[in-house]
């Protein structure tokens, strides 16, 4: 059996998929589709003391953005997967049947991955750290970034959290003879809904500690 055949054997393509996806979000993430600093909070609502609770925790879960910690799972399924059937076909000239291989590698790359995940918690900040509420928004600058902001008529806006982190939401001034356009900065007041109010820049303090 060649390298190839090897790599691309009905009994791997399940570990060939999963470093084909691993390869894909990685350049997702380069071209700037996605984040690994997500704005979604992805931390999971259980009791940190139960079973549940610990078994997420023993696996990484909250350590590190899950975009990341999803890559890591992908590449270390795949790899432990391909190892695997490598040494079984060593052995017997064979290789296992796809769901006996992926068990096996999902078995070794789940407590992988949450002990890769110490490590690199240290220098990459989890989502508990970075995900903010919208209402944090207000009292921040924006820029009016697509559009013209008229009462009842908002306009696109981009603002940055406190992590620096970007985001877009829609804008309309605060006062019925307000107008925003585009490139303007305004200060976030207020939200109604999905909407922000907001005023010019230099009409009130803003305090962005």
């Amino acid at each position: 059996m060649t390298v190839i055949d090897f790599w691309l054997a009905d009994e791997n393509i399940v570990f060939a998929a999963a470093l084909v996806l691993m390869v894909a979000l990685g350049i997702l993430q380069l071209i700037g589709f996605g984040g690994f600093d997500s704005d979604v909070d992805l931390d999971a609502d259980v009791d940190g003391a139960s079973i549940a609770g610990g078994l997420l925790s023993f696996l990484g879960w909250g350590r590190l953005p899950f975009m990341i910690l999803l890559v890591l799972f992908l590449m270390l399924f795949g790899l432990t997967g391909y190892a695997g059937q490598q040494f079984i076909h060593s052995l017997t000239g064979g290789l296992l049947p796809p769901l006996l291989a992926g068990l096996g590698a999902l078995l070794v790359a789940l407590p992988l991955t949450g002990l890769l995940s110490r490590p690199l918690a240290r220098i990459i900040p989890g989502d508990e750290t970075t995900a903010v509420s919208i209402d944090d928004l207000t009292g921040r600058r924006a820029i009016i970034d697509i559009g013209t902001a008229k009462p009842g008529y908002p306009a696109r806006a981009k603002v940055r959290d406190r992590h620096g982190h970007g985001h877009a939401l829609m804008v309309e001034p605060d006062h019925d003879d307000g107008i925003f356009v585009a490139g303007e900065e305004v200060l976030l007041v207020r939200r109604e809904g999905d909407i922000f109010k907001a005023v010019a820049v230099g009409t009130h303090w803003l305090n962005e500690n």
